[in-house]
This record gives structure tokens, C-alpha cells and sequence, in this order.
């Protein structure tokens, strides 16, 4: 070769292999890129999908009920009972009347009877009478007695046998008198709050004597003296609460376990997972009615759910 030989220009060589090798890094640069982005889209969706992170488990468990009003969380069927959460249940602002039981007159007598001891020593006339304001009150009158003690009654559920001691005074409870020559004057007596005092199936004449010196074994105190079963007779009472069952749903899949003579529900027992905003909306009436027909109703949760194995009261005139 000769000295003077021309060689192709460095330069020209030089350029072709530099764009190869930028067209090289340009491509993987791209790729990188690339699988950046697809590493942080998965990264992202399974972050949605992580059980407790924030606003991802806010969202699934704040979906609206079909039974409830707007924005309240879903009830949880599997809720368990926590005696430390126990509440009163409360009723949300009233968009429907005030549940009413409008009261029987006053004077009117509910039941009515005569009573006369085994032995004949204990005679007397009883009515019940109705006080105008959901009360009833016992009235005696022709009270004759030749027992040497004094002699209460008073009324109870389960009837005891003549000679028992009595172990509960029941209600009503009121002292007659001790032994007359005459008809003693009428007396009353009040029984308290009971709106509806049917249950009361008994009379029990007993003796009242303060102490057992000197008094025969059967006249001891307590001692039942005469058992008579009272024949109650009360109207059904007005009010503007009517349970219906409209069939059980979630969250209200208790049995109806007693009906009104006319069939309408008159008691609901709680199943697991009850609340109180549904069992009200199968049967047609509002927490407040619910709340009302039971007295001192306990839930647990912020959805309200009801103690399972609790019975309801749906009848009006059980109040």
C-alpha cells in the first residue's frame, strides 16, 4: 500500500457508529419508560384493593342502604353484641304523628265479682273500674269478715291454693279491714301504672296479721284465705299505630310470635342482625312507634341493631 493511500474519513465512521448507539439508548430509554409506568399503574390499582388503607375502605363500607334513609351506612349482618356499646334506641327527627292510645272513659267497669272464703268468714263485692287515663283502679265494697286478723288482696298472675303462703303481694295490694259486726265502708285502691291489668288473672284474699303469737296456723300472715279468678273485660283501645307485616327482609328476618284477635302482629322476635330502622319498616311503623310499644328498648352500634332473642311488642293495647 502505498504511503500516500487515501483512508475514508474518520469522521464519516465516527458519526454512523454514534447514531447507532444514540438510536440504541434512545430505545432503551423508552423501554425503562415503559415499564416504569406500568409498574406504577399496578401499583396504583392494587393499592385500591389493600384491606385498611383510608378512603378505599371508606368508600366500600359507606354504600347506601335500601332500607334506610340516604347516606347511612349498611347495616352488617354479622354484627356481634357488645354489652359495653349498650344505648337506649333513639328515633330520628318525627315525620309522622305521634303514636296514640287513646284512653277507655273513665267509670267504666272492666271487670266485677263477689268473693266468699271456703269457710264462709270473708265476704265482699270488687269492681274494677277504669280511671280515664290508661289506669284502673279496685273498688271494694260490702266488706263482712268474722276472722279474728286483719285481711288484705291484692292481684296476681299465677293462682296459689288456699292455706299457701303468700310470697308476693302483687298488685293492688290493699288491707279490707278485721273482723266486722257490719258492712264495712267501700274502699279503692289504685292499681299504679298498668294499662293493661288482664294478665292479672287472680284475686287472693289473705291474712294480714302483723305477727303469728297467738294466731291459728291457717290465719298466719300471708296466709291464703280465698282465690277467686277475675273475668277481665276491657275494650280494645283507639290508637293510630297499626303494625302490618310486610314479610321479612334483611336486617328484619325474625319470626311474628303472637297475633291480636283481629291477626294483626302483636309481637317480633329479634333475630341476629335486626335493626331497629328496618324491623320498624317491615311492619309498616316508625322507630318512634317502635320505641314507643317499648319501653327502655336497648340496640348497640351506630346502626341500631337490636339484641337477638329479644321479643318485640307490636300491640298498642299491651301498653
Amino acid at each position: 500500500m502505498s504511503q500516500w493511500t487515501k483512508i475514508p474519513p474518520l469522521r464519516r465512521i465516527g458519526g454512523e457508529n454514534r447514531g447507532a448507539r444514540n438510536a440504541k439508548v434512545t430505545s432503551v430509554r423508552r423501554r425503562r419508560l415503559a415499564a416504569v409506568g406500568i409498574a406504577l399503574a399496578v401499583a396504583v390499582g392494587l393499592a385500591g384493593c389493600v384491606p385498611g388503607e383510608g378512603k378505599a375502605v371508606a368508600h366500600v363500607s359507606r354504600s347506601h342502604s335500601p332500607h334506610a334513609t340516604p347516606h347511612t351506612a349498611r347495616p352488617t349482618a354479622s354484627a356481634t353484641p357488645d354489652p359495653a356499646q349498650s344505648r337506649p334506641a333513639t328515633a330520628p327527627p318525627a315525620s309522622t304523628p305521634a303514636p296514640t292510645l287513646t284512653p277507655i272513659p273513665a267509670g267504666t267497669v272492666v271487670a266485677e265479682g263477689d268473693v266468699t272464703s271456703p269457710k264462709g268468714s270473708i265476704h265482699f263485692h270488687y269492681r274494677m273500674v277504669a280511671n280515664g287515663d290508661n289506669t284502673y283502679s279496685a273498688q271494694y265494697s260490702d266488706f263482712t269478715s268474722t276472722v279474728p286478723v286483719p285481711v288484705s288482696v291484692t292481684l296476681i298472675e299465677i293462682a296459689p291454693s288456699v292455706g299457701d303462703g303468700l310470697t308476693y303481694h302483687g298488685v293492688g295490694d290493699h288491707q279490707l279491714g278485721g273482723p266486722t259486726t257490719s258492712a264495712a265502708p267501700a274502699s279503692t285502691a289504685s292499681l299504679g301504672s298498668e294499662g293493661q291489668p288482664s294478665y292479672l288473672g287472680t284475686l287472693v284474699t289473705y291474712s294480714s296479721a302483723p305477727d303469728s303469737n297467738g294466731v291459728p296456723i291457717e290465719l298466719g300472715p300471708d296466709k291464703v284465705l280465698a282465690v277467686n279468678s277475675v273475668n277481665w273485660d276491657i275494650p280494645v283501645r283507639e290508637t293510630n299505630v297499626h303494625p302490618v307485616d310486610g314479610g321479612s327482609r334483611a336486617h328484619a328476618t325474625g319470626p311474628v310470635t303472637a297475633t291480636t284477635g283481629s291477626g294483626a302482629p302483636a309481637s317480633y322476635q329479634v333475630a341476629a342482625g335486626d335493626v331497629t330502622a328496618v324491623v320498624a319498616e317491615r311492619f309498616g311503623i316508625s322507630v318512634q312507634d317502635l320505641i314507643w310499644l317499648n319501653a327502655n328498648l336497648q340496640v348497640f352500634g351506630d346502626q341500631q341493631y337490636l339484641y337477638a332473642g329479644t321479643t318485640l311488642n307490636l300491640n298498642p293495647d299491651e301498653l
